[in-house]
């Protein structure tokens, strides 16, 4: 992938390390053994969690622009990275200015798709085991789309509330949202993983159970 090539004099660590970020993109998630370590989160400093994006050797080579990554392999396959002072869902102001609340990686892939296990998997590429176990043992808010609102998109052809397909975690340390959007053929595209505070959670699931 063009975007991951460097000199042949980068070091043994440097090359591992970028092997590494390849696979992140090419190969099914369930074979990848490698884990980071989170040392920036939700509730903590704008400058923590940027100066932790510049470090994670997942995120660093993208395109950076402080609390965003972008990564486009080709137009078929793009990766991003956000983390924002809001509270996720509809837009709402913010209570401190300083303070990050929100984490979001997004996936598009009209190659491979992007599956819910997918996104798990990249979840613990990018924030290590400790996050990924608070996310498996979190417990399950809410599902969507329910039966009823399956009925109810199909029977007013309204093709994207039945497309997106999601759930809403809490776990112990940070409250978790994964959605994927099925294509017309039953292929996902889009996907994303979102970690946030646990005390925006009702907000947010008021908002989805409203869609």
């Amino acid at each position: 992938m063009g975007i991951f090539r460097r000199r042949s004099f980068l070091s043994q660590k440097e090359q591992t390390a970028k092997s590494k970020i390849k696979y992140l993109f090419l190969l099914p998630f369930n074979f990848l053994l490698f884990t980071s370590s989170a040392n920036a989160l939700p509730g903590q400093s704008t400058d923590e969690v940027v100066a932790w994006i510049n470090a994670n050797p997942t995120l660093r080579p993208g395109i950076g622009d402080g609390l965003q990554v972008r990564k486009n392999d080709t137009a078929r396959v793009r990766f991003n990275f956000d983390a924002t002072i809001l509270p996720p869902g509809q837009l709402t102001l913010p209570r401190d200015n300083n303070t990050i609340r929100t984490e979001t990686f997004s996936f598009f892939d009209t190659i491979n798709g992007v599956t819910p296990g997918r996104l798990k998997e990249a979840l613990r590429i990018i924030y290590g085991l400790d996050i990924y176990q608070d996310y498996d043992r979190a417990k399950l808010v809410y599902v969507y789309p329910s039966p009823q609102t399956i009925d109810l998109a199909r029977r007013e052809n309204r093709i994207l509330l039945e497309a997106q397909q999601g759930e809403l975690r809490l776990g112990d340390r940070y409250a978790y949202w994964m959605e994927v959007t099925q294509a017309q053929k039953g292929k996902a595209f889009n996907g994303q993983m979102t970690i946030f505070l646990r005390e925006d959670l009702d907000k947010l699931e008021t908002q989805l159970r409203g869609r």
